[in-house]
C-alpha cells in the first residue's frame, strides 16, 4: 500500500497555492472548495509544528535548495495526518518565482510500523516470561524454594552480577543437560541471597 501523495506549487505573483486533487483530500476538501492559500496551508498544521514550519519556508526562501520536514496537519474533519513535505525553490532567470513540492501522508505507514514493533515486543515479552519460568522452576525443583523465592533469587543474581534476567534464565534452562554444572549454578544463585 503506497502513501498518498498530494503535489503543490506556491506561485508568488498570485501568493495563492495550486494543489493537486490529493493535496485537496489531504486537507479535507475537494477540488473548488475553496481557494488554497499560505494561510489556509498554515492553519491547517498542527500548532505544536506551526512555528518550525514557517520557519522552514522562510529558511526554503533564503537559502533557495531543497527542504523536507515531518510535521502534522488536522483536516477539516479534525483527523490528525503525519506528513513529510519537501520542497524547492521555482525560479525563472535566476529568480526565485514560487515555490513547488510534494506532501506525503505517512500516517498509515507510521500505524503500521508500530503496531508491528509492539507486537514483536508482546511477542519478546512472552518470550522472556517464559524462560524466567522455566528457570524459577528449575530453582524450585533443585533448591526446594517457592515461586516467589525463586524469581526473588533469580532478580537478585541479575542485580549482583548486572546481566539481564532473561540471560541468566536461559543460561540455567540450557544447563539442564549438564547435572553438575546446574547444581552448581542454582547453589550460586540461591546462595548469594543469603547474605
Amino acid at each position: 500500500m503506497g502513501c498518498p501523495t498530494g503535489t503543490f506549487e506556491y506561485s508568488f505573483a498570485t501568493q495563492c497555492f495550486t494543489w493537486s486533487d490529493q493535496m485537496y483530500s489531504l486537507h479535507g476538501y475537494e477540488r473548488g472548495d475553496i481557494v488554497p492559500t499560505l494561510e489556509l496551508g498554515i492553519a491547517h498544521i498542527d500548532p505544536a509544528d506551526r512555528e518550525r514550519v514557517c520557519e522552514l519556508w522562510d529558511q526554503l526562501l533564503l537559502e533557495k535548495g531543497p527542504l523536507a520536514n515531518y510535521h502534522t496537519i488536522i483536516d477539516t474533519r479534525s483527523r490528525r495526518h503525519q506528513v513529510l513535505s519537501v520542497a524547492d525553490t521555482v525560479t525563472d532567470d535566476a529568480h526565485v518565482i514560487g515555490i513547488r513540492g510534494f506532501m506525503t501522508d505517512l500516517t498509515a505507514s507510521i500505524h503500521e510500523d508500530s503496531h508491528r514493533r509492539a507486537n514483536e515486543a508482546v511477542a519478546r515479552s512472552a518470550q522472556h516470561r517464559a524462560v524466567i519460568e522455566q528457570a524459577k522452576g528449575i530453582l524450585m525443583a533443585v533448591q526446594m524454594l517457592t515461586p516467589d523465592h525463586a524469581f526473588h533469587a533469580l532478580s537478585r543474581h541479575s542485580q549482583r552480577t548486572n546481566r539481564k534476567l532473561t540471560d541468566i534464565a536461559q543460561n540455567l534452562v540450557a544447563a539442564t543437560n549438564h547435572p553438575t554444572t546446574l547444581a552448581d549454578m542454582a547453589r550460586t544463585i540461591c546462595a548469594e541471597n543469603l547474605i
